[in-house]
């Protein structure tokens, strides 16, 4: 309805514009000497109505000119009859000439917008099959992963030898690094609206001392947790949580055996921060920019070469939640990741 409402009011526009350029005709009819006022507020008012009807190129010239020839005509004709200076005919070219470059100012302004309004168009379609592969690929990874991991279970509670079960636990091990991988393909595929978080409230100040644990039996690092109390903030419990674990996951790849890790979570002013430090070599000053890319990383010295996916998720699901995510290095070496979170 409103779309059909616009032409209407554009079509409305122009007959009032043509009304208003025969009145002021008509005005230098019947003034004559006195031309120069109704010729000057004819081509205002064309200005003013192109600054909310942008018209094509052609039927802006062809209105300039059927405006020009009969009214420079009329001024023409009281100057040779002597009711019009002739130095006021100078104002015939000049004026047409003033609303030709505003028009293509205009035009050049429509087009720049058109051409950031594509791109934007663009860009918004290739995220929507970003997210479209994302989601796909996380769902076409968990159902295969969650059968197997089934099958394996079963086998490893069967009568197998030693060597057997050291097996399946290193393939249910590469299953959970599918499994996670899986997940992160989901977050990535979330708006960053938070459309579809569950939130609820969480003692983050808990989640972060249990993931310490949870990864200090796993990883030989020297672990430290400095929590203050955060009492409860409003948010998607398993989404912060791999967000988290995406921090320290990293963490421990960019470090080596007897490094510290140092995770933290305190209140600040309406916020909840949740840090994650480390004691390793700290980030190249031209990967800062580029840290949070999707698929963008760099061999860590120590362990595997990661997905390129922790990092972007972890800043998603920060963003969703309306708050955000940070990297610096340590004045006295060491990232730090500093995750901020609306109370």
């Amino acid at each position: 309805m409103r779309a059909a409402r616009r032409p209407r009011a554009g079509l409305a526009i122009d007959a009032c514009l043509g009304v208003f350029v025969l009145a002021m005709t008509g005005l230098m009819v019947a003034l004559p000497g006195h031309e120069a006022a109704p010729f000057h507020i004819m081509f205002l008012g064309v200005a003013v109505v192109y600054g909310f009807r942008v018209w094509p190129v052609v039927p802006t010239a062809a209105l300039l000119v059927a405006m020009t020839l009969p009214s420079g005509w009329l001024m023409w004709t009281h100057a040779e009859e002597g009711f019009l200076a002739r130095a006021e005919l100078a104002e015939i070219p000049l004026l047409p000439m003033v609303v030709g470059v505003m028009v293509w100012h205009a035009q050049r302004r429509a087009s720049a917008l058109r051409q950031v309004e594509e791109m934007a168009a663009r860009q918004l379609a290739g995220l929507e099959r970003e997210r479209e592969f994302f989601r796909d690929t996380s769902h076409a990874i968990r159902t295969p992963v969650t059968i197997a991991r089934g099958h394996l279970e079963l086998a490893a509670i069967s009568g197998l030898t030693a060597g057997a079960k050291a097996g399946i636990a290193v393939a249910l091990n590469q299953l959970e690094r599918m499994s996670a991988l899986s997940n992160r393909l989901l977050a990535l595929a979330r708006p960053d609206s938070g459309v579809g978080l569950r939130r609820r409230p969480t003692d983050l100040s808990e989640l972060v001392e249990e993931l310490g644990t949870n990864w200090s039996a796993s990883a030989d690092r020297r672990w430290q947790v400095r929590n203050h109390p955060t009492g409860l903030v409003t948010v998607d419990p398993e989404w912060i949580t791999l967000a988290i674990d995406a921090l320290i996951e990293n963490a421990v790849h960019f470090t080596s055996d007897g490094d510290t890790i140092t995770l933290g979570c305190r209140l600040l002013d309406r916020t909840c921060v949740v840090t994650v430090e480390d004691s390793g070599p700290g980030i190249e000053a031209e990967d800062l920019d580029r840290i949070f890319d999707r698929f963008w990383h760099r061999m860590p010295p120590h362990g595997p070469m990661g997905s390129g996916l922790g990092l972007p998720m972890a800043r998603a699901t920060a963003t969703a939640h309306g708050g955000s995510l940070t990297a610096a290095n340590r004045p006295l070496g060491g990232a730090v990741f500093e995750l901020t979170l609306p109370r």
